[in-house]
This record gives C-alpha cells, structure tokens and sequence, in this order.
C-alpha cells in the first residue's frame, strides 16, 4: 500500500524527542508529493504537445464534475496555463443534473476560491434517466448522452474551441476492452477527438495519467469529491468489471496496463481484418512471366 502523501502541518502531541522523526516524516511526505505532482503535470504537458490539444488563442471549457480526476485535470491546467508559450483560456462549467443530497455550494465556492471563470449548468437528467431506464438496470449510457449534448451545445454557447474531459489511461484502456468484449468493436478514447457533427473538439489532457497517481494527488490537495448517485452506487457495471480484470492482471504481471496503453500508440492496420481502414485487394507482387515451372519433381535449392 502507498504511503500517505501531502503537507501534514497537524501536531501529533510528540515531545521533543520526537520531533526530529516527526520532521523527517514531513520531509518524506512532501517529497513524494513534489515529485507526484511532477509527474503528473509532465504526462499532462506530454499529452498536450503529442496530439496538438492547446493552440495559442484557445478558449478551453474544462468539465468539472467534483470528482479526483476533473480536480486534477483543472488543478494542472491551471499550473500550466502561467507557464504555457502559449496564450489560452480556462472556463470551468458544472453540469448540475439534480441529484438528490447534490450539494450545490461545494463547485461554486471551490471556484470563487480559484478566482477562475465557471458556470454551473442546471438540467435535470436524473429523472428523465430515473423515468426512461428499469430498476437495476445500467443508465451510464443515457446519462452520459444527454450530460455530452447539454455540455457540446453550451460549449458553442460560449465560443469555446476545446472541451476538456478528465478521462485517464485507464479509463482509455477500459473502454478498449469494454468496446471489445461487449460491442465487438476495436477502438477506445482518443486523447483528442473531433466530434460528429464536426462542430466541438474533445480533448483529454490526463490521457497519459494513472488513475493511481490521480487518487493520491486528489487525497494529498484535500479536493472536495463530489459522489454520483447515479453511476457511483450501480453495483455490477460493465466497466467495474473490467476494471476488476485489470487490477487482477496488474497484480500478476505490473506493468500490463502500461503495456496495453502503449499498443494503442502501435497500430499496424495491415495486420487486422478491418477493410475500410486497410485495402486488402490491391494487395499483390509483380511476376516474371518467363519463369517457367522446374522439370525436375525434386528441386535442390
């Protein structure tokens, strides 16, 4: 189990005898804090220069849902913004879809205290996905639907040239395998993406994260977590599953999910079955026709 990371300012009641301990913990805390942050804010600018996500001019709405991922992702983003060559801009927008016990004050006063442009967007999706799906069945799909058309349609609202999503590596690796055990399809998240009616461009700065490295940073900044009450207390859940499988694969053989993540970044379309992607027909080599078969049934080489 990892260590607990962050700043702990907090007295332990030690008496002097044990404060050269207490302040070597400190320092051991908050150097692996430093050198988490690092690593996160160098996957996150990695991503950013692989796949072009922030031009000079960009209005960016990042998508804050109070969970540790869109947390951190805004958290970096705005680490990067004072650092950035280049000029852009961040607006943090909530969509607010009436759950029950939503607690409405913790977003709007995180962001005041950020000092960063924010909207919060009220639309009640809950009951029209409570009304629509059966009890005790999934309603990730319809939820995440209707969340995505609200969130693109306000983001065109506001002029906004990027939507940014707090999607990690494993989320990118759980949806390969949900998309291929149980839709037949081979494809995941992109890192960025263009939308389908070419009107919105998706982008997904944490692509290169470990939800790991992302629930330690979210417990060592104290971020106030928002629980779903939709998708959190569904028990079952395809991708839960799949998440279970991949731990159990980590655990085996470490390093799998990386693994799995680069294959990704190595595609050979030639060596799929996919005809639209590959054209197989024209597949062929030049033959001498001179070449005549040998005489002989036995031919020494």
């Amino acid at each position: 189990m990892s260590e607990p990371i962050g700043d702990s300012t907090a007295s332990t009641g030690e008496s002097g005898a044990g404060r050269p301990r207490q302040a070597a913990d400190t320092r051991k805390r908050d150097y692996a804090f430093n050198k988490l942050r690092k690593r996160l804010r160098r996957n996150v600018g990695n991503a950013i220069a692989d796949f072009s996500m922030i031009e000079q001019g960009d209005r960016i709405m990042v998508c804050l849902s109070g969970g540790k991922d869109s947390y951190a992702m805004l958290d970096i983003l705005l680490h990067l913004q004072a650092s950035a060559p280049v000029d852009f801009e961040l607006i943090a927008v909530n969509l607010d879809q009436k759950q029950p016990d939503f607690p409405e004050h913790v977003l709007p006063d995180y962001l005041e205290n950020l000092g960063i442009p924010f909207y919060v967007l009220e639309r009640d999706t809950y009951s029209v996905v409570k009304s629509v799906i059966p009890e005790g069945k999934t309603t990730c799909g319809l939820c995440s639907r209707l969340r995505r058309g609200t969130l693109y349609g306000f983001a065109e609202q506001i002029g906004a040239s990027k939507i940014a999503l707090g999607h990690h590596r494993d989320d990118i690796v759980e949806t390969l395998f949900l998309n291929l055990f149980f839709a037949g399809k081979l494809k995941a998240m992109p890192p960025k993406l263009l939308s389908d009616d070419r009107r919105n461009v998706v982008i997904r700065p944490l692509a290169y994260c470990k939800e790991e490295d992302l629930v330690r940073y979210a417990q060592a900044k104290a971020f106030p977590i928002i629980p779903c009450n939709l998708c959190g207390s569904q028990p079952n859940l395809q991708r839960q599953e799949i998440k279970q499988m991949l731990r159990a694969w980590e655990r085996q053989y470490p390093g799998r999910t990386e693994t799995i993540f680069k294959a990704l970044q190595s595609v050979s379309p030639s060596q799929l079955c996919d005809r639209k992607i590959f054209n197989f027909n024209d597949l062929s080599i030049e033959i001498d026709q001179d070449i005549h078969l040998p005489e002989l049934r036995v031919v020494q080489l």
